[in-house]
């Protein structure tokens, strides 16, 4: 890289030096012997073709050096082939073309992540733009989520000649709100809204791997960021909530009330049990010494 920008440097420098050459050259002829007769020498002027050889032999080198980042990839246009296009893609590196004749398409080969949003400035897209989906039994769910993805290295010369740079706005997201859109109409709002929501995302990621693999992309993983259902859905769950919460509350103060009469009743059962051993105690004593009961009354 810095080699190139090194020769672009020196070949700028080069055409600004032989132009302040030849614009000395004619303010010392043009006084001397006119504008034309100046022209005239110039062209038969030695240095003027040496100099303009070296600039012009810069501009070619400068033109034939790229240098592709690590994590880009190029595809080179070419009027040397037949196909318009060399068939292996230029890897990272200085890499050399031929000047004028070829040019360098870079698209990036390191992970992508394409959201879309509800919320204002988290998505691509500023605004709303969630994808709106309906579930199979009617009810609108507005679907926010990502989607990461790559640039297959070997797909690129491909993806140049179906989408070029289009191919995020043109592929992944039409995709994306498809797949979507499809998959949420296989579940009800209530499914949605439970433990079937792994269901669903796993569902949409398989659909999605598959088809960027055919088109030349590798996908890393589907999100699904959040599901924002419908104001009168969110009441009724709302209002349900509430009445299994009170319903709740109520079964457990019926268990409350159940262990307490649960607790007098043992204590009662308990102080009769103790009564009873002590009068049959008290008539075994009496069935063994009739006397005691005199003894007993005597005393008192």
């Amino acid at each position: 890289m810095f080699v190139q920008q090194l020769v672009q440097v020196a070949s700028v420098l080069a055409w600004v030096f032989f132009g302040l050459y030849v614009l000395r050259f004619l303010t010392t002829t043009v006084p001397h012997k006119g504008l034309v007769a100046s022209l005239y020498l110039l062209l038969y002027h030695r240095v003027v073709y040496v100099f303009l050889a070296v600039v012009l032999g810069l501009s070619l080198f400068s033109g034939s050096l790229v240098f592709v980042q690590p994590q880009q990839a190029g595809v080179v246009i070419s009027v040397l082939t037949s196909d318009g296009y060399r068939d292996r893609p230029l890897r990272s590196g200085l890499r050399w073309i031929a000047p004028v004749l070829e040019q360098v398409k870079t698209y990036p080969i390191s992970w992508q992540t394409y959201t879309m949003s509800g919320k204002p400035n988290e998505g691509e897209k500023p605004g709303d733009d969630s994808i709106a989906a309906r579930t199979s039994d009617g009810q609108e769910v507005m679907i926010d989520c990502s989607i990461i993805f790559q640039v297959d290295p070997e797909q690129i010369i491909r993806i140049n000649i179906e989408w070029q740079q289009r191919y995020i706005q043109d592929f992944i997201r039409p995709l994306l709100r498809g797949v979507v859109r499809t998959q949420v109409s296989q579940y009800t709002v209530d499914e949605v809204n439970s433990s079937k929501r792994l269901d669903l995302e796993r569902d949409v990621s398989e659909i999605l791997r598959e088809e960027l693999r055919e088109k030349g992309f590798t996908m890393d993983r589907f999100i699904l960021r959040n599901i924002t259902f419908s104001p009168e859905y969110a009441a009724a769950v709302e209002r349900k909530q509430v009445a299994l919460q009170m319903a709740t509350e109520n079964q457990h103060k019926a268990e409350q009330i159940r262990r307490l009469a649960q607790g007098e009743a043992s204590a009662t059962l308990t102080k009769a049990q103790a009564q009873a051993e002590a009068l049959q105690l008290l008539g075994q004593a009496l069935a063994g010494n009739p006397n005691l009961l005199t003894y007993q009354m005597w005393r008192s």
